[in-house]
């Protein structure tokens, strides 16, 4: 499904008259074992989507959280292969879209149509590679295209407006707007003019726009999501997720459902 399988979940939400939710966990926090769980249990909250970060040693675009979750991925043993086989042995069970978010140095090592041919097979519809600049994507463009994956970009603010719009152009499945100067991780305020940049990236991109890093509260969600399409919460999610309160994920998921009926539902 892959491309298809994001377009129509998008599609879904914005025609009940609400705002995307693609929460942000580490595969292995917790064991590959409480993988399954955790992905359902989102899907099951009415989560649009999921992004899975891959452990890996030098995560440059992380903040401390989920830094963290991911040496505690590794120490038990994490690997990208053991990944890929857990989502294949469950993938009937699921219906929501996996975004796996990965560094392309372990693309690189896996083999990169190795790679895409087995995302295909384990059924992971879109790919973010944060360390992977517009400039050398060719190297995976052509594989991924072939198997029908998504590969997600990401913009920045501090970005000049020639290369954002050529980014925005050339997104698949959506556009992951970085809202802040810096790595992921909560923050309680954020920089003037973070609306106008939103609605500016609504007009270069055909795909669906959302905010990401720094959201962390059902106010952030509501707030974001009134300039773009929706919202990617991470860290606050990782922090959540290994804390065991599950019912404060409900309510950061249950922020950005508009629909008054949709949230009945998921209470």
């Amino acid at each position: 499904m892959g491309k298809q399988k994001l377009d129509a979940a998008f599609s879904a939400v914005k025609n009940n008259g609400d705002k995307a939710f693609v929460p942000y966990i580490m595969a292995g926090d917790g064991g590959v074992d409480a993988l399954k769980e955790q992905i359902l249990f989102l899907q099951e909250s009415g989560a649009t989507a999921v992004e899975l970060g891959i452990p890996f040693s030098d995560p440059v675009a992380d903040g401390p959280v989920i830094q963290e979750a991911g040496l505690r991925a590794l120490a038990n043993g994490t690997t990208l292969s053991g990944i890929l086989q857990s989502l294949d042995e469950w993938k009937e069970s699921r219906t929501i879209p996996i975004v796996l978010m990965t560094y392309f140095n372990l693309i690189f090592a896996y083999g990169i149509e190795k790679f895409a041919k087995r995302c295909e097979e384990v059924g992971v519809d879109g790919l973010i590679i944060p360390d992977l600049p517009l400039e050398e994507e060719e190297l995976v463009t052509p594989v991924f295209t072939d198997q029908k994956i998504a590969l997600i970009r990401l913009v920045s603010p501090t970005s000049p407006k020639s290369r954002i719009e050529r980014i925005a152009k050339k997104t698949e499945g959506f556009l992951y707007a970085v809202t802040v100067k810096g790595t992921t991780g909560a923050r309680t305020q954020y920089e003037e003019g973070l609306s106008a940049y939103l609605q500016e990236l609504q007009a270069f991109s055909a795909a669906p726009v959302l905010a990401g890093f720094g959201v962390s509260s059902p106010e952030q969600v509501k707030e974001l999501g009134a300039s773009c399409d929706g919202v990617i919460v991470g860290s606050k999610i990782v922090e959540l997720l290994a804390a065991g309160k599950r019912e404060q994920i409900k309510e950061l998921i249950a922020a950005s459902k508009l629909n008054k009926a949709t949230v009945d539902y998921i209470s």
